[in-house]
């Protein structure tokens, strides 16, 4: 999986398209035809990587909107951008 840091910042992919249903999403990648499946707070993170790009704001966005602690925030959203970014779902400009 790709090392990630807050200092990063990310695009959504140019090949990917974007639908949420009933507060969860799923990714298409038109480049493979790979499907990519969002729980609601994964979803929340696709949003705010679009919004904002650079992970350290996304993080920010998620400590205020969710009652976790932060450290585990922090890990999730560079454990799930690794694997968006393995599969070009999500790309650093």
């Amino acid at each position: 999986m790709r090392a990630v840091s807050l200092e990063n910042t990310f695009t959504l992919g140019k090949d990917t398209v974007f639908r949420e249903l009933e507060g969860e999403a799923v990714i298409l990648d038109l480049g493979s035809g790979t499907y990519f499946g969002l729980n609601a707070v994964g979803t929340r993170i696709w949003q705010l990587i679009d919004q904002h790009g650079r992970l350290a704001l996304v993080l920010d966005h998620l400590c205020q909107e969710y009652d976790a602690d932060r450290e585990v925030l922090q890990r999730d959203l560079l454990e799930l951008v690794g694997r968006l970014a393995d599969t070009g779902l999500v790309e650093m400009p």
